[in-house]
């Protein structure tokens, strides 16, 4: 599983490395070499570099390119360096390495490569004045664009960078062909904008050691790990019972749950119980041969409460996903607060579920029977939180633990990348395409979810569940396209997944 540092505390774990022994020369140069063994160098090389040790980074790299009689030159927003940048900058003038300034540059037209040195990962803000001016000749170069660390005038924390103008669908950081992380992956590698403005990142280790590990990119390796073979004295018990309980006349609820209890099936559950409207009864019952159909109680096709229903309803399940299509009327609030206050199992609460949520006074989870697993969108975060979106997304990670941990629950932050976390530790998955954006994918990630959550332990559970989601997505828009794509191609695709993912 791999690390992910959030800024600050790659900072902390950088200073005390140096307090450790290992000077801050030093790790420059392991970074400078780290990147220019990770290249495939197309000359000639423009490096464009900034005043702080992103730049010290890229004045190593310029001497190593000389070595290796790769031809390059250095351009430099000020002259204005850190103590070790100035050391290697100095190392390149005694090499007679080409150095200009940015306002002798019109076009970066004419290199193979350009090293985009311009900022680290402690930006934050809005781009100006001559940063602003190198980073629209980098993104206009036609080049092969290298972003050291993370793309300059993109926050390392969230992802999130400015737009170039308000109405613009362009923001202003590098867009880049490859991204190299320094030491560990930070979470604005993998939130909001990066996978619009990096094709592709690596990590590259200098030897800094973390000083606190509590965020992970979960990976496939990670996420087959999660299942063991399946014994032949086995059957459908052994792998968990879960009920879906969603659904109403006015939102066509039954060929949602039809998709969602096939992803529930597809995604390993032993056996799935479909709760929904009696009136959409027989409106489901042709769409899926695998579960059992369970009728609620209703008024007009939307569900009422019916407590001695309810309590056979889950009375054997391990797991139960609530609120997809069910509506928000005081009927299916009483369901959901007789879920919180007798279930104890795991329930995991998405869409209508999460707004009727929104409602009540947080003390509902406090105090919940079993462990509960929330799966907002932004806009559900929104309103789960009374946070406003912007500062939502300026701080995605703090915000989604504060939230796990304040209220016990684990919370599924739904973005380009997932967060998971039960205010502890946290996961990232970064497996996910545009594709998805359509109606009905979240509601067979709660599908999933409420399969795979099952078995394990909860918080890595939610993880894989999310992984597998991202991955048959993104194989469902290999086949169909982002545009063409609708929600239950993924669930066509789970099945490959499991079957040629490793699983």
């Amino acid at each position: 599983m791999t690390g992910i540092m959030s800024v600050e505390d790659m900072r902390n774990s950088d200073a005390a490395t140096i307090a450790g022994g290992v000077s801050g020369r030093e790790l420059m140069a392991r970074a400078g070499k780290a990147i220019f063994d990770s290249v495939t160098w197309k000359a000639p090389v423009a490096i464009v570099c900034g005043v702080g040790n992103n730049a010290g980074d890229g004045y190593v790299l310029a001497g190593l390119l000389y070595d290796a009689g790769i031809d390059c030159k250095l351009i430099l927003l000020e002259e204005r360096f850190s103590e070790d940048g100035k050391y290697y900058f100095d190392e390149c003038a005694k090499k007679k390495i080409s150095v200009c300034s940015i306002d002798e540059i019109v076009t970066l037209s004419g290199y193979g490569t350009v090293v985009d040195c311009i900022f680290g990962t402690g930006f934050r803000g809005e781009v100006k004045g001559k940063a602003l001016e190198a980073i629209n000749k980098i993104n206009e170069s036609g080049a092969y664009v290298v972003s050291v660390d993370i793309n300059s005038g993109l926050n390392g924390d969230c992802g999130i960078a400015a737009k170039a103008e308000a109405q613009a669908k362009t923001y202003t950081c590098v867009y880049s062909d490859l991204t190299i992380s320094i030491g560990t992956f930070k979470p604005g590698h993998f939130l909001s904008l990066a996978k619009d403005v990096m094709k592709r990142k690596i990590n590259v280790d200098i030897g800094i050691k973390p000083l606190k590990e509590d965020i992970f990119l979960l990976e496939e390796k990670d996420a087959a790990g999660f299942f063991g073979a399946r014994p032949n004295f086995s059957n459908k018990g052994t792998y968990g019972y879960t009920a879906l309980i969603g659904g109403s006349k006015r939102y066509s609820g039954a060929v949602r749950l039809a998709a969602m209890a096939n992803a529930a099936m597809r995604a390993g559950a032993g056996v799935v119980k479909v709760a929904l409207p009696g009136a959409l009864y027989h409106d489901l019952l042709p769409l899926i041969l695998e579960s059992t159909v369970f009728p609620l109680s209703d008024r007009d096709g939307e569900a009422v409460f019916n407590e001695a229903e309810l309590a056979d309803l889950v009375a054997n399940v391990k797991t139960v996903a609530f609120g997809m299509g069910i509506g928000v009327s005081e009927e299916t609030s009483k369901i959901l607060t007789y879920l919180l206050k007798n279930y104890k199992g795991r329930l995991i609460i998405d869409a209508d579920g999460l707004t009727l949520l929104s409602r009540m006074d947080r003390s509902v989870l406090k105090g919940a029977a079993g462990k509960v697993v929330l799966t907002p969108h932004l806009k559900e975060f929104e309103r789960l939180t009374g946070k406003p979106m912007q500062e939502i997304l300026a701080a995605p990670v703090d915000i989604a633990r504060e939230y796990a941990s304040e209220t016990n629950t684990i919370v599924l932050l739904k973005g380009p990348s997932t967060i998971i976390t039960d205010g502890r530790v946290t996961y990232i998955t970064d497996a996910g395409c545009p594709g998805m954006a359509t109606a009905g994918s979240g509601d067979v990630l709660s599908g999933i979810l409420s399969a795979v959550c099952a078995n394990g332990e909860l918080v890595r559970a939610v993880a894989v569940g999310a992984y597998i989601n991202g991955k048959a997505g993104e194989l469902a828009q290999e086949k169909y396209g982002a545009i063409s794509m609708v929600a239950s191609d993924t669930v066509e695709c789970i099945p490959e997944v499991f079957k040629y993912q490793h699983f």
